[in-house]
C-alpha cells in the first residue's frame, strides 16, 4: 500500500466544542475522509447466537480486543485515527501507511479468537475511494466530549456500504499468514461487574438509529438528539455509568478469559499477578489518584458513537424511553427512520487502559447483548 502523506488528517481536524445536534445542523464543519485511506471492519459471525446463548460478555471482550491492537499499531506508529465500537465488533478509518499492518495484527487476533472462543471473527478493508466511486460519502467532524476525550462523528452512508461488502457473499477475504508473531494487546482489561444504573434511574437503553434517506441524514438524526437531551437532559444526565454502582470483579474466570484474549492463553503466574493487581485497585480506588481516575473513567466511557447511524447506551426511567419511543415510532411511520432499542437492567464496561493519566477509554454496552439485540430488531424491520 502506497504510504499517506496526508496520514495526520485526523489529527488536525478542528476539535468542535458545541453540542453535538448544533454540530449536526453545520455541513461545513464536516470534512471528507482522503480518497487514500481504507475502512476496517471487525464482526463476530454468529454474535446473535452467541449473545443469546449467554455469551455477550465474551462477544464484548472480543469487539474490545480488536479496538485495542489496532489503537496500539497507530500509538506505536503515532497515528490518531477514528474508530468506533459496535458491541460484537468494530469500525476503524485508517490511513494507508497502517492499514497493511493493522490487517496483519487481526489476521493472528482472528486466528487466537478462533482456538480459544471458537468464534469466528471476520475482518475485512475497503478503500475509501471505492466507496466514494460507488456513489456515497464518509464525511467526518471530531467533538470534544470531556477534557480528554473527543469522539469522531460520522456523517454518509459510506460506512455502512463497506459493511456490506465486507458482509457480502462475494466478498474475498485474504488468507495470508501474517509474519507478525505476537499481538500487543496491551492495555486491555476487563474487570469489571455488570454495573446497575445511577441513582434515580430504572433502566439501561441501548439504541440504534438509521436514516433512511441519507441526504436527510444530519437534519433527522439532530431531532431524535435535540428530543433526547429534552427527555433525559445532557450526556452527563443520562451516562449509564456512575462511581458509586463501579465494582470490581476479581474472580479467576473472569481474569482467565481476559487473559485468553488477550495472550492467546492462560499463564498461571500472569494470572495470579493480575489477580493480586486487581485486589490491589480496591485500595487504589480509594486514594487520591484512585478517585480521579474513576472521575475520568465515568467521563471518558464511550456511549455515543455517531457512525453514519446513531448508537447509544443510556440510563433513565421507563417514561423517558416511552416518550422517546412516540417519537421514534412516528418518524418510522413517516419513513424517516428505522431503529432497534433494547432495555436491560445494567450495562457492562471494556476498557483500554493505556496509561491512568488520559489514556484510557471504556467501552459500554448494554447488559444482556444490548447492541445486538437492538440490531437484531434493526435488521428484522429490513426483511422484505
Amino acid at each position: 500500500m502506497p504510504f499517506d502523506t496526508d496520514e495526520q488528517f485526523y489529527s488536525d481536524l478542528d476539535l468542535q466544542t458545541m453540542p453535538l445536534s448544533n454540530l449536526m445542523a453545520d455541513p461545513i464543519l464536516f470534512e471528507e475522509i482522503p480518497q487514500s485511506w481504507h475502512v476496517i471492519i471487525t464482526d463476530i459471525v454468529g454474535s446473535t447466537q452467541a449473545v443469546f446463548g449467554g455469551r455477550h460478555e465474551e462477544v464484548n471482550l472480543i469487539a474490545t480486543g480488536s479496538i485495542v491492537t489496532v489503537l496500539n499499531i497507530a500509538f506505536s506508529m503515532d497515528v490518531t485515527i477514528p474508530f468506533f465500537f459496535g458491541g460484537d465488533g468494530a469500525t476503524f478509518i485508517v490511513p494507508s501507511s497502517v492499514a497493511e499492518k493493522v490487517m496483519d495484527a487481526l489476521a493472528i487476533y482472528r486466528e487466537n479468537t478462533q482456538d480459544n472462543f471458537n468464534l469466528e471473527l471476520r475482518t475485512g478493508i475497503v478503500l475509501v475511494e471505492e466507496i466514494y466511486n460507488a456513489g456515497h460519502k464518509i464525511s467526518i467532524a471530531k467533538l470534544k466530549r470531556s477534557k480528554s476525550f473527543s469522539i469522531p462523528i460520522v456523517l454518509g452512508n459510506g460506512l455502512s456500504f463497506a459493511e456490506a461488502i465486507i458482509k457480502g457473499d462475494d466478498y474475498i477475504f485474504s488468507n495470508k499468514k501474517s509474519l507478525e508473531k505476537e499481538l500487543d494487546l496491551s492495555g486491555m482489561q476487563c474487570r469489571w461487574d455488570k454495573i446497575g444504573p445511577p441513582k434515580d434511574k430504572e433502566e439501561i437503553v441501548t439504541m440504534l438509529v438509521i436514516a433512511k434517506n441519507g441526504n436527510e441524514q444530519a437534519v433527522v438524526f439532530q431531532q431524535i438528539l435535540a428530543k433526547i437531551d429534552e427527555l433525559y437532559g445532557t450526556p452527563e444526565k443520562r451516562q449509564p455509568i456512575s462511581i458509586a454502582k463501579l465494582k470490581l470483579k476479581s474472580t479467576f474466570n473472569k481474569l482467565g478469559t481476559e487473559m485468553r484474549a488477550r495472550l492467546g492463553k492462560i499463564k498461571l503466574f500472569e494470572l495470579i499477578k493480575t489477580w493480586l493487581l486487581t485486589l490491589y485497585g480496591y485500595i487504589y480506588f480509594n486514594t487520591k489518584k484512585g478517585k480521579k481516575y474513576l472521575k475520568s473513567l465515568v467521563e471518558m466511557s464511550d456511549t455515543l458513537v455517531i457512525d453514519g447511524k446513531i448508537n447509544t447506551v443510556m440510563s433513565g426511567t421507563i417514561l423517558q424511553r416511552k416518550e422517546l419511543e412516540k417519537l421514534l415510532d412516528k418518524m418510522e411511520a413517516n419513513g424517516e427512520i428505522l431503529y432497534g432499542i433494547h432495555t436491560s437492567g445494567a450495562s457492562i464496561m471494556s476498557c483500554y487502559v493505556r496509561d491512568i493519566e488520559d489514556g484510557h477509554i471504556h467501552f459500554v454496552d448494554g447488559s444482556e447483548g444490548g447492541y445486538t439485540k437492538a440490531a437484531k430488531m434493526l435488521k428484522a424491520k429490513f426483511a422484505p
